[in-house]
């Protein structure tokens, strides 16, 4: 293999489907990329959402695990904002235990949500939030079991200590995030099917190369559909838009339909803008995405591929992943 490749799935609700079907399907996605060779797979993190069924990553890490056997299984992320470093690497630490080597430990930036969601979750906070970067450096402190002695919480150990730490990345879609994981040593996801200027993904590389430390991978996420032609593919793909709202303070929120984007301008008494996008998607038959991959790999040098499949009908995208690997399996690795 040229590159690794990885899935991560949202679970989401189709019409007229119940988060049970959903979560089957997602429990039945897992299954096939293990059998297919995948490296690892992955679940996201979405708030009071009737579309996506994936609120709380780490219980359903916990049973993909059960039912797989070797593939890496993790979050795509865990949304730290909300929550303590100490008890994010308690769960991690405990997933680690039970399946030593196969837990990855994405972290993400964003609130997973709107306004009113974010509120809910951050409700019984005293205090003003830790930033990212302190909440960030204390996560990864915990996963180590390498508390720094000046650290008011020093001396404390998040357990049990697993035989094989999880794995840390960063997600984000900004140079800022890149520069920000390449500081502290983490493996960086550019999720370029939230943000698909060209420009900052480019930035984003040239910046997380020049100042990575140790073994730290660059990632990029993408939207990729496969179809037996490059016409199939493209009929597969239909109403994929990305919505931004950005507002006067200069936070931005990506969402996927206007009902989102007015849900949340109603949550917030602040100036805005909206921007209305079709969403970046590689798309066409194994021949065309597998050249328009290769590219993208000596463009930013890419470690590794995430794929995100927006395909309604389940089989169709259990199809397009089939293809997908079925496109590299005879590139030799470097």
């Amino acid at each position: 293999m040229v590159f690794k490749l990885s899935i991560l799935d949202q679970s989401p609700i189709r019409h007229n489907e119940t988060a049970f079907e959903a979560f089957q399907n997602t429990i039945k996605l897992a299954k096939k990329a293990e059998e297919l060779g995948y490296d690892r797979f992955w679940v996201s993190e979405h708030h009071h959402s009737d579309e996506l069924g994936g609120s709380a990553p780490e219980i359903l890490i916990s049973y993909l695990l059960a039912e797989t056997k070797s593939i890496r299984i993790g979050s795509g992320g865990v949304m730290l904002q909300h929550y303590s470093p100490y008890k994010v690497a308690e769960q991690f630490n405990v997933l680690a235990s039970l399946s030593p080597g196969r837990v990855d430990l994405g972290v993400g930036k964003g609130p997973g949500g709107l306004p009113l969601s974010t509120r809910a979750l951050q409700i019984d906070r005293l205090t003003a939030s830790e930033e990212f970067f302190e909440k960030l450096l204390d996560l990864k402190s915990f996963i180590q079991n390498d508390l720094p002695s000046e650290h008011k919480l020093f001396g404390l150990h998040a357990t049990p200590i697993p035989p094989e730490q999880p794995e840390i990345f960063l997600l984000g879609a900004s140079v800022e995030s890149a520069e920000l994981a390449a500081k502290l040593g983490i493996s960086y996801v550019f999720a370029q099917f939230i943000n698909s200027d060209e420009n900052v993904l480019a930035e984003s590389a040239r910046t997380f190369h020049s100042r990575k430390l140790g073994e730290s991978k660059f990632i990029v996420a993408l939207s990729i559909v496969v179809g037996q032609t490059d016409e199939e593919a493209e009929e597969l793909v239909t109403d994929y838009t990305n919505i931004k709202v950005k507002l006067a303070s200069g936070k931005r929120v990506t969402v996927k339909t206007i009902e989102q984007a007015e849900q949340f301008i109603s949550e917030l008494n602040e100036e805005y803008t909206i921007e209305i996008k079709e969403a970046h998607v590689i798309k066409g038959s194994k021949e065309t995405v597998r050249s328009k991959l290769l590219q993208l790999k000596e463009e930013l040098q890419l470690d590794e591929i995430i794929v995100v499949t927006p395909v309604e009908k389940f089989e169709k995208k259990l199809q397009s992943y089939i293809l997908l690997k079925e496109a590299f399996e005879k590139i030799p690795a470097e």
